[in-house]
């Protein structure tokens, strides 16, 4: 789970690091759009496209490709598909930020990889809706469990169709890996879809997690009642541009708030910055936080509580309604029999060591549980390290890469 202290630092530093006498000389730069992902692959180079997935709840996604590599210039051959999935705050760019050298979807791409990147409802490329507003609370009606049971797998469906291929490779990040585990567990007609499923550390047991803002609101957001009934079905720090512009100012090139950006760089990396390319923070500040749901956090934090995968705690009443059942139901892992990688970092405060090796025990075809043998390697450093691209790119992509040889 991408650390909820990026949404918090941008708070803390808006209200104790901008003086707006100093930050008039730079409102013509917040007059400029953010670049968007498919310009982002575009400025490296690289072709790259944009799609729309309308759900069948009525969710507008915005996917996008990266179809061939330009340095292969096999736009006429076959090329195996790669769908990559996001963690919590974070957004389609995220696998872009490290650059055409160390970035996953990149590396996919030169490996000989049609690269497709998803992002799940209510970030800032899926805020649109065919009925809804994202100023009703009816929008934010949602968790990770729909993201899994509908975004996964018809965005799936969409990249099948539009590849003509019948099965594709799937790499999730934190909260990418959740929906993973939640699509194929409780829509198991997907596992044949998927030919290889790699989890970078995946949130899913989440009792020994330490991650300091998920312990400290698990005592009022745990189980339902009150905390539940104030904070559910709204966004959770709304995505601002200009926010996000002014930190791209501050932070960007020579930093115009060098103290203040070191700051935000600590609180956002937390105890997991060691291995971190702190370089990529301008970048970050530009799209994150990318917008969730309040009810993505608090599902997360029943986890924690609960000690169990399961599907939304709304409260015994509730329950029954919903379930049958006054609990809710855990989540069927041992009906995932797709081929999966799991990957897991020692110093990872939100998908611990600990709760990452309950998991093979329910997982029929584990083919890899792999412990990445840097202690200090966090949650972050899967998509943001500096060696990211030989400790997990070049692993991932040869183990897909090896299917394709063997099919």
């Amino acid at each position: 789970m991408l650390r909820s202290t990026i949404a918090l630092s941008v708070l803390i530093v808006l209200n104790s690091a901008f003086d707006l006498n100093h930050i008039e000389p730079h409102i013509d730069i917040l007059l400029k759009p953010l670049k968007t992902s498919d310009e982002r692959i575009r400025q490296h180079g690289y072709p790259a496209e944009s799609h729309f997935v309308e759900t069948t709840d009525g969710y507008i996604l915005n996917l996008f490709r990266i179809p061939y590599s330009p340095r292969l210039g096999n736009q006429h051959d076959r090329r195996p598909v790669v769908f990559i999935q996001h963690g919590l705050f974070s957004c389609s760019d995220g696998f872009l930020l490290n650059g055409p050298e160390n970035a996953i979807a990149y590396n996919f791409a030169d490996a000989g990889f049609d690269v497709w990147l998803g992002n799940a409802r209510g970030n800032i490329y899926s805020r649109n809706h065919s009925t809804l507003s994202p100023v009703s609370p009816k929008f934010w009606k949602f968790s990770w469990h729909e993201i899994g049971t509908i975004d996964m797998p018809e965005s799936i469906d969409y990249v099948l169709e539009q590849t003509g291929e019948s099965a594709l490779h799937y790499v999730g990040h934190s909260q990418g890996g959740t929906v993973y585990f939640v699509m194929l567990s409780s829509r198991p007609e997907y596992n044949v879809k998927i030919k290889t499923g790699h989890g970078l550390a995946p949130a899913v047991f989440m009792g020994n997690v330490t991650d300091s803002i998920v312990s400290a609101l698990a005592p009022y957001v745990g189980s339902p009642g009150m905390g539940t009934n104030l904070l559910s079905d709204q966004p959770f720090v709304p995505y601002n541009p200009h926010v996000q512009r002014l930190l791209d100012t501050a932070c960007g090139g020579e930093p115009a708030y060098p103290k203040y950006c070191k700051t935000l760089f600590l609180m956002w990396a937390g105890d997991e910055q060691s291995n971190l390319n702190a370089t990529l923070l301008p970048q970050l500040a530009e799209t994150h936080p990318a917008g969730i749901s309040t009810n993505q956090g608090i599902h997360y934090i029943q986890l924690k509580v609960s000690n169990k995968f399961r599907q939304y705690d709304f409260g015994s009443k509730k329950n029954k309604k919903e379930y049958k059942q006054e609990e809710p139901p855990e989540y069927p892992l041992e009906k995932i029999t797709a081929n999966t990688f799991l990957y897991y970092g020692l110093n990872d405060g939100s998908a611990n060591s600990k709760d990452m090796k309950r998991l093979p025990g329910y997982l029929p075809n584990l083919r890899l549980f792999y412990e990445v043998p840097n202690p200090t390697w966090g949650h972050l450093d899967f998509i943001f390290a500096k060696q990211v691209k030989e400790e997990i790119n070049k692993p991932v992509i040869q183990y897909c890469k090896d299917y394709e040889d063997q099919y």
